[in-house]
């Protein structure tokens, strides 16, 4: 039975390089292939899992797609955070 928690040990991949890798390469994908803002969340879930599982956790399956979906969603909040502040200091 499935009651403990997977033990996810965090490196310094995922402190420093792991949310920022993903969000330069979700921008640059962006611009390259002119993609609509509705493909930028599923571009960014599938670069962090890549990310996550073969090169930050390639031991643990269960580390690896619990953060890339922690680095998905924190470079897509980031995205989507500085678009609305932007929208925010424009209409001031």
């Amino acid at each position: 039975m499935l009651t403990e928690f997977p033990v996810i040990h965090t490196n310094v991949w995922d402190a420093m390089w792991g949310v920022p890798v993903v969000l330069v390469v979700v921008l640059i994908v962006k611009w390259i292939f002119k993609l609509p803002p509705s493909w930028l969340s599923t571009i960014a879930t599938v670069v962090a899992l890549a990310l996550s599982v073969f090169i930050s956790h390639p031991k643990n399956w269960s580390a690896g797609i619990f953060m890339g979906f922690f680095y998905s969603g924190a470079a897509m909040g980031i995205i989507y955070s500085t678009k609305q502040s932007y929208y925010a200091y424009r209409k001031r």
